[in-house]
């Protein structure tokens, strides 16, 4: 795990970003390809929170089963 507030600040990075690449390609009139972008970011914060969420059960598990 990365640390507590890295990964907060990596997913609000992202979300700024998509936001921002949302906002310039609806205004262009591209708006299935912001709503694709959009999606894109979505997956892209769903892995990593996923990640953390791996980590942690491991964290758990090794407290639990007194395992290294």
């Amino acid at each position: 795990m990365l640390g507590d507030a890295s990964i907060l600040f990596q997913i609000a990075g992202i979300g700024i970003i998509v936001a921002m690449i949302h906002t310039i390609l609806k205004q262009m009139g591209k708006e299935e390809i912001a709503q694709f972008a959009t999606l894109v970011g979505f997956i892209i914060v769903l892995v990593i929170v996923i990640d953390g969420i791996a980590d942690l059960f491991q964290q758990i598990k090794s407290v639990f089963l007194f395992q290294g």
